[in-house]
């Protein structure tokens, strides 16, 4: 009897400790059908009216919007409602990140158009419902650097710190397979554009996978390949990533060198090294705004916050090059700005850890789950990187992704890039059927690379 009542002990207590691992109660779930849209943002408006209520986003295609091809400007016809600049930021400085009001000091003719706000954020009907389900099942393991128990959706849509935020956004929706030519287009301190690398992505986010589940998931939440075919230099290079949600599923990173003729692991392509992809200006773990592993930092939920990002910028997405990366900055004409809610992280270097770039904040969309800009200082605190997302809005996904159109300035030497950029090109984010395992394998990249 004493036995038995020691195994009811240990099983309760168990199960008391799973509990108190899963993100949140089922009663807090329930505001995912109410106060909360199904991803975790809240569906009320602001108090002033400048953030309207979400009522569904966007999940229609344009008449006559064929995949691949541009996505329009959904508003074309509407005019900036406010224009920052450094004469007027400091009335302003509260929705404004460091690295803007920097840029705006730096550079007198830099400013941000301010639009009507529009919360065209959407997703599957699938990705709702796992997204309640995760609500309650998902949790962070390994000290947050790893997580378990979601697929899907969104894993913590009531996130409780820092990690959970952060995982939202290395899983968020952005259409599950997709590929898209891109340029890499870098513009020096002296006001010279140049083309850095140009190719091929392609994203296979196997955590959406149409006939997967929890049960069948195996831990890689992410597929990317990258197959260079310009500049003459770089043509052929080409970079294949698998990601994991934890430790059970652990990183693979491989290149192919035209020169080497080999396919290689690549430990190194993460963390701070130079990007090579962007001639050096970015580092790898700015990628895509985050990419890779994010152990050399303690991550803070600092809470959330009004703040003007970069959104609905289909018109920037479509302009010509020579029209949107201009000396300096990009174009203030014609980057798209709004007042969105975003959830504020902050990443500080860990005990015993080495980055140049010891302190980050990151500024996550809380309709998409997406980081739409992030600032980072160096080791002497002084504000080094500000980096950002042009988010495009894709109804006919439907969702919206900062995937495309992401980059950074250099504060200290005057430097900038814009990456992922489909200007120009015969197409744009083309959503494609599942893509089998077999196209991102080691193997399949010097066969991709050599053609």
């Amino acid at each position: 009897m004493k036995n038995a009542q020691h195994t009811l002990l240990a099983a309760a207590l168990l199960t008391a400790f799973v509990s108190a691992q899963a993100a949140v109660s089922a009663d807090e779930a329930a505001q995912l059908k109410s106060s909360l849209t199904p991803l975790g943002a809240e569906k009320a408006g602001n108090k002033a009216g400048t953030i309207p209520a979400w009522d569904g986003g966007l999940s229609k295609a344009t008449p006559g919007y064929k995949t691949g091809d541009a996505r329009p400007d959904l508003y074309p016809t509407e005019k900036p409602t406010l224009s920052i600049n450094a004469k007027n930021m400091a009335q302003h400085a509260d929705k404004l990140s460091d690295g803007v009001q920097a840029l705006m000091k730096k550079y007198p003719d830099f400013r941000i158009d301010v639009y009507p706000t529009h919360r065209t954020s959407a997703a599957p009907q699938s990705v709702y419902d796992n997204t309640f389900k995760n609500a309650t099942r998902a949790k962070t393991v390994e000290g947050g650097f790893g997580m378990e128990g979601a697929f899907g959706g969104v894993p913590f849509p009531i996130p409780k710190d820092g990690y959970e935020a952060i995982w939202n956004q290395r899983t968020a929706w952005r259409g599950g397979n997709v590929t898209l030519p891109m340029r890499v287009w870098v513009v020096t301190a002296d006001g010279r554009r140049a083309m850095a690398s140009g190719g091929t992505q392609t994203l296979h986010q196997a955590f959406y996978a149409k006939d997967g589940s929890l049960e069948k998931f195996d831990g890689y939440y992410s597929f990317g390949k990258f197959v260079a075919n310009a500049p003459g230099s770089k043509a052929g290079e080409a970079i294949l990533a698998l990601d994991g949600v934890s430790d059970a599923a652990p990183r693979g990173l491989w290149q192919y060198l035209v020169g080497q003729r080999r396919v290689r692991k690549a430990p190194s392509v993460a963390y701070d090294t130079p990007d090579s992809v962007t001639s050096g200006i970015g580092l790898f773990d700015e990628a895509f705004t985050l990419f890779g592993p994010i152990d050399k930092h303690e991550l803070k939920l600092v809470g959330k916050k009004e703040m003007y990002i970069p959104y609905n910028n289909n018109r920037a997405a479509s302009a010509k090059v020579e029209d949107l990366v201009t000396p300096n900055t990009l174009n203030p004409a014609q980057v798209r700005w709004e007042l969105h809610r975003v959830w504020e992280v902050e990443a500080t270097l860990a005990a015993g850890k080495r980055h140049v770039v010891p302190k980050r904040k990151y500024y996550i969309d809380e309709d998409s789950w997406q980081i739409a800009l992030f600032d980072g200082w160096d080791a002497k605190g002084q504000l080094w990187r500000t980096n950002y997302a042009l988010m495009l809005t894709m109804p006919d996904v439907p969702a919206v992704s900062n995937f495309v159109l992401w980059g950074g300035y250099d504060m200290q030497n005057g430097s900038y890039y814009l990456n992922m950029a489909s200007n120009e090109m015969p197409k744009q984010y083309e959503i494609v059927p599942p893509i089998p395992r077999s196209f991102f394998s080691p193997e399949s990249l010097s066969s991709e690379g050599a053609r």
